[in-house]
């Protein structure tokens, strides 16, 4: 849904010009990477107890924000896109999580 939600986000920026499209679609992917990361290492290792799947958890959350600061390095410093459309696709990937969690209640 992230993917999703971050190709939706290029594409509405696709009438600003191919930069701001590209800025908006690698800010909503750099948070679905970050958060495959996280779920790869909470779920890809073998159940554990409570205590080790909460400190997977942290760790695992820990890691998608360093994925996802170092993505938003590289979109600005390096690839140096524009940082409204990168902003906008953040946080579209990251209000899926919302929406998403509203729905399974």
């Amino acid at each position: 849904m992230q993917v999703t939600a971050a190709v939706v986000a290029g594409l509405a920026f696709l009438v600003q010009g191919t930069a701001s499209a590209i800025a908006a679609l690698a800010g909503g992917l750099v948070v679905a990477i970050g958060t495959s990361v996280l779920a790869l290492r909470v779920f890809a290792p073998a159940l554990a107890g409570p205590g080790v799947t909460v400190v997977r958890f942290a760790v695992g959350t820990l890691l998608k924000w360093l994925v996802v600061l170092v993505g938003l390095y590289l979109i600005f410093a390096y690839w140096k896109l524009p940082p409204l459309p990168a902003f906008i696709g953040v946080v579209a990937a990251l209000l899926v999580n919302l929406v998403a969690l509203k729905f399974e209640r």
